[in-house]
């Protein structure tokens, strides 16, 4: 092997190192698993095109962090802000729901823990990390704009110290203290807060919870999924702007325009600090099982509180890397 081509072997070792956390970085900017991964590759082709001219006056780390902001406030120069359901549109009663779809580019996606979550030793970093990408946190960044976006994520989700993230924005410490007030200020507003209280590992009580929502789920039995949900349970549906509150109205749509999920199976899966799964009804063609969406469950207080079904599985079954298609 040439001296060029072990230091380029080495450099792109060096740079995949941080390939999760930037991921999770940039997913936590721009709220899109595919623009998130898009934003990560644009960073490593920049970094590895311009790494003569970087003089190791700051870590690789930094100038990582610097390159991939630069990118994700690109990005966002476009204007758009993904959204949940209901961030955008009020809960629509059983009888008036209607399926009306919105562009992808409107909602918030789903990510896999794997993809984002880089491995800790510290149980606290673990709890705080998990947190960050939980689906209401990365909404509520949403509502921050970009600067302060970043700056808010930089502080208080990896810890920076605000001389690092002054450094990195090319402002002042002053400057970068008073964004994160202002951050800090809109979260508290939106609920967005982070809470590490909910982010532990599933305890046993939980494992049983979800059991029983699988059972149920899969049984289609609805009184045993009412008993499950919280009385202010939501669930969403993206694509579709249309979301439900509360067990009555979501069994009911589920027992009308949705009774088509009726015999589907629920295959496990992690995204968003949270449980999740991979759910597939049965084929119209009467030959086992084919995509229908990732369900992201939010679970508090014994309930669960939300189950929303991202619908666009030609894009996040593969994501989550489980198949097209169950045998019977």
């Amino acid at each position: 092997m040439s001296e060029s081509t072990a230091t380029t072997t080495d450099l792109d070792a060096r740079l995949e190192k941080h390939r999760v956390e930037l991921t999770g970085y940039c997913y936590r900017m721009l709220g899109s698993s595919f623009e998130a991964e898009d934003a990560v590759q644009d960073t490593m082709v920049r970094a590895w095109r311009s790494y003569d001219r970087f003089e190791g006056r700051s870590s690789l780390r930094s100038w990582l962090y610097r390159i991939a902001t630069n990118v994700c406030l690109d990005m966002l120069n476009a204007g758009n802000r993904r959204a949940r359901p209901m961030d955008l549109t009020e809960s629509t009663p059983l009888a008036q729901a209607a399926l009306n779809p919105r562009p992808d580019h409107t909602w918030l996606e789903p990510m896999p823990d794997a993809r984002v979550l880089p491995e800790v030793s510290d149980p606290a970093e673990a709890a705080v990390a998990k947190e960050s990408v939980r689906l209401a946190f990365i909404a509520a960044l949403q509502q921050l704009p970009p600067k302060q976006r970043a700056v808010l994520i930089l502080r208080e989700v990896l810890a920076w110290k605000a001389s690092e993230v002054a450094e990195l924005l090319g402002t002042t410490v002053a400057s970068v203290n008073s964004a994160l007030q202002r951050a800090r200020a809109t979260l508290a507003e939106s609920g967005g807060s982070l809470d590490t209280a909910t982010a532990d590992p599933l305890d046993e009580e939980q494992r049983k919870l979800l059991d029983r929502y699988v059972a149920a789920f899969e049984g289609y039995d609805m009184a045993a999924l009412t008993a499950l949900l919280h009385e202010d349970a939501v669930m969403t549906m993206p694509p579709f702007d249309l979301w439900l509150r509360g067990p009555e109205d979501i069994t009911g749509f589920m027992t009308t325009l949705g009774a088509a999920c009726e015999g589907s199976r629920l295959i496990p899966v992690v995204a968003n600090g949270t449980p999740a799964f991979a759910q597939y009804k049965p084929d119209p063609d009467g030959k086992g099982f084919v995509p229908w969406a990732v369900q992201v469950i939010e679970v508090s207080g014994g309930r669960v509180t939300g189950f929303h079904c991202f619908l666009d599985t030609a894009r996040f079954f593969p994501l989550f890397g489980v198949p097209l298609h169950l045998e019977p």
